[in-house]
């Protein structure tokens, strides 16, 4: 009996319990089920992380694989608010930190390890989009931009985009300075004058904050008018930083790899 030395591999998935359109496709990644090793263990996605080239190259194969031949797209994302509409000539690493497509088989793919993933769609599935908010790209606008971009795109309306939030570091754990706070609740816009609630002043370390991130962007969506929020609802069970065996989070770790979030149309 011969001996492979390459066993197939199933990356273990995130359960995502969102009602899709028909003919929209998404999935979220968890750690495990690659063949990276180390920090990076197990089904790193990230290029940027000293992690094994030729094992992020058999990681994203893999993911391709699951994503049944349609190419995921990996961006350069940079904490920033520009959004990139994808073709099927759009090289991997194009710097933006969301995307959004119509056309078929080309997945918005968005990799993370403590900021928020946000899936998009829209009722009718005639367009789908992703973006990554960190507390930079969220206080600066990225959850507006990627809505406007494909409202503008497939001519909608917000109240037709319908929203997944992913994984990301929770309230309990997601500490930050006043400066952070400060750049939400002195924004502009009055509608984001609730973002204070948000915010809870942590219980050992003055001066600190406790942040609910999917909180903010679920507060930025509503203010759109998107009402179908689903996903990370700010418990425990959504936090990087706690599902360690499940969820690369470099608050944590420091030294990890990245999970990604993919929506595509056939």
């Amino acid at each position: 009996m011969s001996f492979d030395p390459h066993p197939p591999l199933t990356p273990s998935l995130w359960p995502m319990n969102w009602a899709f359109p028909t003919g929209i496709h998404a999935l979220c990644t968890t750690r495990l089920g690659g063949v990276s090793v180390g920090p990076f263990e197990s089904f790193n996605l990230g290029d940027h992380v000293q992690d094994d080239p030729n094992a992020v190259i058999r990681n994203r194969a893999l993911l391709q694989a699951e994503l049944g031949g349609a190419r995921p797209v990996f961006l350069s994302q940079v904490h920033g608010v520009d959004v990139v509409g994808l073709h099927p000539q759009t090289p991997d690493g194009t710097t933006a930190d969301a995307c959004f497509t119509q056309c078929a088989q080309l997945a918005c793919t968005i990799m993370v390890a403590d900021c928020l993933p946000l899936l998009l769609t829209d009722a009718a599935g005639s367009i789908v989009a992703a973006a990554h908010a960190g507390w930079r790209g969220l206080a600066a606008g990225v959850v507006e931009q990627t809505v406007q971009a494909m409202c503008t795109q497939a001519k909608l309306k917000p109240s037709q985009v319908r929203v997944w939030l992913g994984p990301c570091i929770g309230p309990e754990t997601f500490e930050v300075g006043d400066d952070v706070r400060q750049a939400f609740i002195h924004h502009a816009a009055p509608e984001f004058s609730k973002s204070g609630r948000f915010f809870k002043s942590h219980p050992t370390h003055a001066g600190h904050w406790l942040v609910d991130l999917a909180g903010l962007a679920r507060l930025r969506l509503q203010a759109m008018g998107v009402t179908a929020v689903d996903g990370n609802d700010s418990t425990s069970g959504w936090c990087t930083v706690t599902q360690t065996s499940r969820l690369f989070s470099y608050r944590r770790d420091g030294l990890t790899g990245r999970f990604a979030v993919c929506i595509w149309r056939d």
